[in-house]
């Protein structure tokens, strides 16, 4: 039997995280155009002048926050950058971070991609159409049955397996078309 408990999300991660970068510093851009629909890893970057946008750390989960990009499922987990850099993306982008301890960064990443939290969070949208956003409180309120964390990690460990080999496949037919 796994062994779960009753939490508010917005107990177990932090939302928007404050990072800095010093203003003009040549930094890694994550433009939304860099995420590919519901897949983990970030494929393409830049470096850019930092001007402004979400700022973020390997393990954070960036999350479109705008119509059509979060119906279109536009998530990612940042796994691509040196230890402690700190990276740049669009404003557009919800940044979740996973409370040590608490909940496991994949775990988080696969709980932002199912499709009861996306339901949720999509509902919470307003604003003009074409331009409407989520609301962060839809997700600092999301509640949901944690496992406790070797659960969660368990269960992330076999999803990951399953996005490695994706990867894998993906280098393989790219190297073939090359």
């Amino acid at each position: 039997m796994i062994d779960k408990m009753k939490v508010r999300l917005g107990d177990v991660l932090e939302l928007n995280p404050k990072e800095s970068i010093v203003k003009n510093t040549i930094a890694r851009k994550i433009s939304m155009t860099d995420l590919k629909p519901f897949t983990r890893d970030i494929p393409t970057f830049s470096y850019e002048k930092y001007s402004g946008g979400a700022k973020f750390r390997n393990n954070d989960i960036l999350l479109a926050r705008i119509t059509p990009c979060l119906e279109n499922g536009k998530t990612a987990l940042v796994n691509i950058l040196d230890k402690d850099e700190v990276a740049f993306g669009s404003t557009e982008y919800f940044v979740l971070r996973a409370k040590k301890g608490l909940i496991d960064p994949y775990y988080l990443y696969y709980l932002s991609i199912s499709q009861d939290f996306r339901n949720v969070v999509i509902k919470s949208m307003t604003g003009t159409s074409g331009r409407q956003r989520a609301q962060k409180d839809a997700i600092l309120e999301y509640k949901l049955d944690l496992p406790n964390i070797q659960e969660q990690q368990s269960i992330a460990k076999q999803l990951r397996a399953l996005d490695d080999k994706i990867r894998l496949n993906k280098q393989i037919n790219d190297n073939l078309a090359a």
